[in-house]
């Protein structure tokens, strides 16, 4: 069998790989890019294995005018830059003792060594650089069946990183079968430690919750997180019921992992989690208005479309009612929505405090009234109040 591909073809990529393979060592594509090449699906990073020990890739890179940045030196792996792009080249390893994410790890040339090692079977495939995949341990029978399995024993795959644990809900959600449900070895493996995401940091948790909560659909994944008590250790007070019936109603539309977040609750998951400002301030925005009735023309034109949008379905899911019919062209109107008074309509006769309090009084008559009064109309109705 051959994987090919734009990624794998391109004078970079092969660049790397005749690099180690021209000074006898092995060099083969791993791991994502040759599962989603498998599964037809955009490829982003190319890593590499090879049996040449660090300093020698370091080494090779160097002599060719290559950058190599030993970016995870202690595990194996140095970045070598080629036309500006960066690739992952890590010696073949295996764990010498393993305790969470600091296993100490030794590194030889077996790769089957190095197989054993990975988090699934379905990344534990290689491919040469002319495409032939090499596959240790039956990962393309897993991966045709869309069955999520660890390498080997979960336990153990689990205790050389915790984050596992997540990366397993998240990889069913984004190539399991839903309809197989999830193996039963693994899902009490995680929930047997999955206390021990507590000791993992804000930054990795994120960014496996941003992940999982961008699939497709993430619900019969977080329902088993739920169920498992792995959910509770990332998200305290979190419940999974509305989050089927948000997805139902998202009809397909793309990205959206705040408004998942939002409809799963929990306590302040934004003090738990490392988001950037700008998610935060979105977060909050959706949050806050899940128990009122504000419309949605008025949410648009008060925090914009996107958040608008994402009010709408999570309050819909959340209240098990589909979203008001003609929601979408609210939405539009409440962007288009430009408030017809500005401070010097209401100036000299306004300053300061009082002018500022003027304005904010109107644009509420104005948005209550749907944005019909005009500014003239809105003067009028401050002068009578």
């Amino acid at each position: 069998m051959r994987v090919s591909g734009a990624w794998l073809e391109n004078e970079n990529t092969q660049a790397v790989m005749a690099l180690l393979s021209d000074a006898g060592y092995q060099a083969l594509a791993v791991g994502g890019c040759v599962r989603n090449a498998l599964l037809s699906e955009p490829v982003v990073d190319v890593d590499i294995a090879t049996d040449a020990l660090p300093e020698i890739v370091t080494n090779l890179a160097e002599n060719a005018g290559l950058r190599a940045v030993p970016t995870g030196i202690a595990h194996g792996t140095v970045t070598v830059v080629a036309g500006g792009e960066g690739f992952e080249v890590t010696s073949f390893r295996h764990d010498e003792e393993g305790y969470g994410r600091h296993a100490r790890v030794a590194f030889g040339a077996d790769l089957i060594q190095d197989a054993r090692r990975r988090d699934f079977t379905m990344n534990a495939l290689y491919a040469r650089a002319d495409g032939t995949v090499v596959d240790p341990l039956g990962g393309i029978e897993d991966l045709r069946a869309r069955r999520l399995r660890f390498v080997g024993d979960a336990q153990a795959r689990i205790t050389e990183d915790y984050l596992r644990i997540l990366r397993f809900f998240r990889f069913h959600a984004q190539y399991g079968d839903p309809a197989q449900g999830l193996d039963a070895e693994a899902l009490a493996a995680c929930a047997a430690h999955s206390a021990m995401l507590e000791t993992l940091s804000a930054e990795r948790i994120t960014a496996e919750l941003r992940k999982l909560l961008a699939a497709s659909d993430p619900a019969p994944a977080v329902a088993a997180m739920a169920q498992s008590g792995v959910l509770h250790h990332i998200l305290s007070g979190a419940q999974p019921q509305a989050l089927p019936i948000l997805v139902h109603f998202e009809d397909g539309r793309a990205g959206g992992w705040l408004r998942r977040l939002a409809v799963l609750g929990g306590a302040a998951p934004e003090a738990r989690l490392r988001m950037t400002k700008a998610e935060i301030r979105h977060f909050s925005h959706v949050r806050d208005a899940l128990g009122a009735p504000t419309p949605a023309a008025a949410l648009a034109f008060l925090h914009g479309g996107e958040v608008a949008e994402d009010i709408i379905l999570a309050r819909a899911a959340l209240f098990e009612t589909p979203p008001p019919a003609g929601w979408r062209a609210d939405i539009a109107r409440g962007v288009a929505a430009e408030f017809p008074l500005k401070p010097k309509d209401l100036m000299p006769a306004l300053t300061g405090p009082a002018l500022g309090a003027a304005l904010k009084a109107a644009q509420a008559q104005w948005i209550a009234q749907d944005f019909a009064p005009d500014g003239a109309a809105l003067i009028a109705w401050l002068d009578k109040g």
